[in-house]
């Protein structure tokens, strides 16, 4: 089977000329030659980009997946076959109801008509590893049902391996191919996607996510659904049904009163909110899962959807990237090029004034626009382009942040053009260092390490004490060895005397009998 789906494949690949792609970018005379061979004959009339993207669509969901992932992968793929993969749909005919319902009763443990009160059997939206069916539990609340789709594993890992062998091919014979790292894109893909085969993952993810925003603090920012624990398991996810409008209706949500300009700031400072000061984003950020309230107790509010892929960073990443951003807002090339060579992104040899140049001369020309006139995709094409120069290392664990940016970029563009993303999250930022730098910071810090120091301080004496005794042992133990390689040293050159006594002696006696 394996071999029949690499036959597939492969005849795909040469149907919409994707042989052509890998070959010319090969420095090999063969790979010329063969590139000679293939061409011979055949013509289109789409772009290489149009024909990546309908051979990813003709060869299934898990591959319209990853095409998706690597249209966010600037460093990876030029700009073109990116702009042409975002448009890739993630839309599939949805499986037979009944086996949605056999799945949850055996998943669940109970018939379907125990469960819920009303479950409509027609779909409300079917995607490649799961289906969504609107439910009713016996308490009258409307809820959305997940249901993972059939069979799906065993697709998944058969792809997967065929992907991490190209992987392998493009790290070896393509120029760059080390340095972009393709093969830790596959993993970090199998990790994502197996993360979404588990529908309790999910449902922690939206969990965490709610928490998150149920500060008070935090109140008219984010609506994230709850969590029906009884009525979920690793097939089926059950969460309260949000009701709204998709934000790429930009006319029907102005026509309802909605102020767009207000929703595209809340966007940025959603982001920069869950970046930042949380370390746990939602990553998939597109226009499908994310609706804006019409309730009149929620009105104009962000609601998010589909937590199957989220993103997290460590504390080191965000101290980096937030430092990067703030650099970049003030102008401070030099201090971004220290970050990078700091953070060991790029060769320690590295001088400085030669890679702050090169930053300079991407970023400068894109400040005090408007969000119509410039693309952040377009800058981190020109800085992944520039850090060729630099070996600059790509840093997988960002990839998912990278994405989502791009998609708050696509969102802000289509709410409010002349939305200004530097001016509106520089401030956020530097609000975000202070509290971390400054005096409320070092009181919060304090505060989370009280409990481990509670532990500690009561034992200090004791701990000293110890260490003290060790020391005088130390220092005993020290001058009584001391005190035998002086005796030793004593003892040796008194042998040593003795022995030249002696040898005189013998000398004298000889030199007697002798004369």
């Amino acid at each position: 089977m394996k071999i029949l789906r690499l036959i597939r494949i492969s005849f795909i690949c040469w149907r919409y000329g994707l042989d052509e792609l890998l070959l010319e970018n090969i420095r090999h005379p063969f790979a010329a030659k063969l590139l000679k061979i293939t061409r011979f004959g055949r013509q289109y009339t789409k772009s290489r980009g149009q024909r990546l993207r309908e051979a990813l669509e003709t060869l299934g969901p898990i591959f319209v997946k990853f095409g998706q992932v690597l249209s966010t992968r600037r460093d990876v793929v030029p700009h073109d076959i990116a702009d042409e993969l975002a448009l890739l749909q993630d839309k599939v005919p949805p499986f037979p109801s009944e086996q949605a319902v056999a799945t949850i009763e055996q998943s669940l443990g109970k018939p379907i008509r125990e469960l819920f009160a009303e479950f409509e059997l027609t779909p409300h939206a079917s995607a490649s590893v799961a289906q969504v069916h609107i439910a009713y539990l016996f308490s009258g609340q409307k809820v959305a049902v997940k249901v993972l789709r059939p069979g799906m594993l065993n697709v998944i890992e058969k792809d997967i391996a065929l992907m991490r062998t190209f992987a392998r091919l493009v790290q070896r014979y393509i120029p760059d191919g080390k340095r972009l790292k393709p093969k830790e894109v596959v993993d970090e893909f199998d990790q994502y996607l197996h993360d979404e085969l588990d529908l309790q993952v999910e449902a922690a993810n939206c969990s965490q996510l709610r928490r998150n925003f149920s500060h008070p603090k935090r109140a008219g920012l984010l609506l994230v659904p709850e969590v029906f624990w009884s009525y979920s398991s690793k097939e089926v996810f059950t969460m309260e049904w949000m009701e709204g409008i998709p934000i790429n209706k930009v006319e029907e949500l102005r026509a309802r009163g909605v102020d767009i300009a207000k929703l595209a700031r809340m966007g940025v400072e959603i982001f920069f909110t869950q970046v930042f000061e949380d370390g746990f984003f939602h990553a998939d950020m597109h226009p499908g899962n994310i609706l804006v309230s019409l309730d009149e107790k929620s009105f104009g509010q962000y609601i998010a959807v589909d937590f199957g892929i989220v993103g997290s960073l460590s504390e080191f990443d965000k101290n980096y990237l937030a430092q990067n951003f703030l650099a970049f807002f003030q102008r401070d090339y030099r201090r971004v090029a220290q970050l990078h060579i700091e953070s060991g992104w790029v060769p320690a040899d590295t001088r400085e004034e030669l890679l702050e140049g090169a930053v300079r001369t991407v970023c400068e020309p894109h400040f005090d626009r408007p969000l119509s006139e410039i693309s952040l995709g377009q800058v981190l094409l020109r800085l992944f382009q520039t850090s060729r120069r630099f070996n600059v290392e790509i840093q997988p664990q960002l990839v998912l942040l990278q994405k989502t940016l791009l998609n708050i970029e696509g969102m802000g563009r289509e709410l409010d053009p002349n939305l200004d993303l530097w001016k509106t999250a520089k401030p956020f930022l530097e609000k975000w260092m202070w509290q971390r730098v400054g005096p409320k910071g070092f009181m919060e810090q304090l505060q989370k390490e009280s409990t481990q120091w509670a532990n500690i301080l009561p034992a200090l004496p004791r701990l000293l004490q110890q260490r003290l005794q060790q020391e005088n042992h130390s220092e005993a133990l020290l001058q009584t060895l001391t005190k035998i390689q002086k005796q030793q040293e004593k003892a040796n050159l008194l042998n040593a005397v003795a022995i030249g006594v002696f040898m005189v002696s013998i000398g004298g006696l000889v030199y007697y009998f002798l004369r």
